[in-house]
């Protein structure tokens, strides 16, 4: 086995909760000659370990090197099959396949009716609990029966299962399709951000349209039109059309309200579509219905019959916290906000494993714009240096492209000048380099490095001025992206009516609210 097949056992052992663990000891202690067997013995040498260590492990005598490997891959096996037994990981899916595979047992050993019986029963839950896959594979066994096995009871039988089996195979070819442009939609999302000119959204466009499969929105159920808001909002993100992506998050939403079994079937995909619902509301910079949908979320979090695994429990950290940092860039209420740093950096350990380098990412920059918005502008270079050190350029371009602009805005601010110059250079080399340097960066970049040639009692002027030429594209279609990442037009109303940046987002704020 490889080494990261050996970390992954490691990982599994680790990632065990107490109840899991004395659930897997009761398991292979359920036969006596399990009592003193390798793997168990490797099993409770591993839940011991700080590190996965393999010398140790031969050291100890529980196993042979040339052992190993067969031992591991065991335990593996075994740790699975004893997570599977167990309650907590069972639900309509599991309860299903157990019951197709009861029904293959019977037909295998020849108990037709009984086989048909429970593969009826089976249908029925999976068709309610919109499992269409398993509903097709289930209508295609029947099939099988009935074609060495005419039960007779039904005349039209045949005919029923073969309609039955082209529904249901239609409806999978329209998820399958949905599900495809919608991962694909995030692809390009996650490599390149937002679209950048018109030409880029009208490539977008025919790109959306060409794969969109056709289907009559009465005919389709829950999971293809969850397929379908998801493509919808995935494609209004990419324009920078918010107010669409509001629409069809709140869909998405809806639909699990309206399908209130849905949500503990599918909790990953609830908390996805309340996550962008509050993404869409954040960047309509609308508080009040931001704050009422965040509630309503913890809410519907502390009900006791919501599901509570370890994917579930880290989703639920990234987002609340997402979403508890974003409140503050709404009504630039940074310094309220500051608190909240060190509190998720304390729980980064516990989810350190769970969570992707794009969504630490995208963390480290929340951090460091709460920390530029309040003033602290070393703190904010602090947090800008773990993204702009990361070298993996395959996720988020423009987030990486976004953050050495404020880098550059930071240093001047915290009076950090005596390496601008390279700053500056190194900057604009990746902006060129990965094809991103547009108008608003341009302007920052060139009023940056022209700050040195300005005598002090000039500055005023010379903010008033880019100020005048940023503001004519703040609402440009694809310009404006810049000020989602940067709010580059209050940092200058700061420095030209000389207040705190938070307090002229603030301003803005409850003069767009009591207007």
């Amino acid at each position: 086995m490889t080494k990261e097949q050996k970390d992954n056992l490691f990982q599994l052992v680790k990632s065990l909760t107490k109840s899991e663990k004395r659930q897997f000891k009761l398991y292979v202690g359920r036969l006596g000659v399990n009592a003193d067997s390798k793997f168990l013995n490797l099993f409770n040498f591993l839940d011991k370990a700080n590190t996965y260590d393999e010398t140790a492990i031969i050291k100890t005598g529980i196993v042979k090197k040339q052992q190993l490997a067969n031992v591991k891959a065991h335990l593996y096996k075994q740790i699975l099959i004893s997570l599977k037994l167990n309650p907590s990981h069972q639900n309509i899916r599991s309860q299903i396949r157990e019951q197709l595979d009861f029904a293959s047992i019977l037909y295998h050993k020849g108990l037709y009716k009984q086989s048909l019986k429970i593969l009826e029963k089976a249908k029925e839950v999976a068709i309610q609990h919109e499992e269409k896959n398993l509903a097709y594979e289930i209508v295609e066994l029947e099939k099988i029966i009935e074609s060495q096995y005419i039960t007779r009871s039904i005349s039209t039988r045949a005919d029923e299962l073969t309609v039955q089996a082209k529904e249901l195979s239609e409806l999978n070819v329209i998820t399958s399709k949905l599900s495809n442009l919608s991962l694909q939609l995030y692809s390009i999302i996650l490599k390149t951000g937002y679209v950048k000119d018109a030409e880029e959204g009208q490539k977008i466009t025919a790109y959306f349209n060409d794969r969109l499969p056709k289907f009559e929105l009465a005919k389709i159920g829950f999971r293809e039109k969850l397929w379908l808001y998801n493509s919808y909002l995935w494609y209004s993100f990419l324009l920078q059309d918010f107010l669409n992506c509001y629409k069809y998050a709140s869909k998405w939403v809806n639909l699990f309200y309206d399908n209130p079994h849905m949500i503990s079937l599918n909790p990953v995909f609830f908390l996805k579509g309340n996550n962008y619902l509050l993404e869409s509301l954040f960047f309509i910079r609308n508080k009040p219905r931001f704050l009422k949908q965040l509630q309503i979320l913890e809410d519907q979090l502390e009900q006791p019959d919501f599901p509570k695994d370890e994917n579930v429990e880290a989703l639920v950290f990234l987002y609340l916290n997402f979403h508890r940092i974003n409140q503050h860039f709404i009504d630039g209420s940074f310094d309220e906000g500051l608190n909240l740093i060190p509190r998720i950096e304390n729980r980064f350990k516990k989810f350190n494993s769970r969570l992707d380098d794009h969504h630490k990412m995208i963390f480290y920059y929340k951090f460091a714009s709460m920390q530029f918005g309040a003033g602290n502008n070393k703190a904010c270079i602090f947090y800008l240096d773990k993204i702009i050190s990361n070298k993996s350029l395959s996720m988020r371009e423009d987030l990486q492209c976004f953050a050495r602009v404020l880098n550059l805005v930071a240093h001047y601010e915290a009076g950090l000048d005596y390496h601008m110059e390279s700053l500056l250079k190194s900057t604009y080399k990746f902006l060129l380099k990965i094809n991103d340097l547009y108008k608003v960066q341009k302007e920052m970049i060139k009023f940056i490095k022209g700050l040195q040639d300005i005598y002090p009692h000039d500055l005023k002027n010379a903010f008033i001025e880019l100020h005048k030429t940023l503001k004519t594209y703040e609402d440009h279609p694809y310009e404006r992206r810049a000020f989602l990442y940067l709010d580059i037009i209050s940092w200058l109303e700061s420095k030209i009516e000389n207040k705190p940046v938070g307090q002229i987002i603030r301003d803005k704020y409850v003069t767009q609210f009591s207007s």
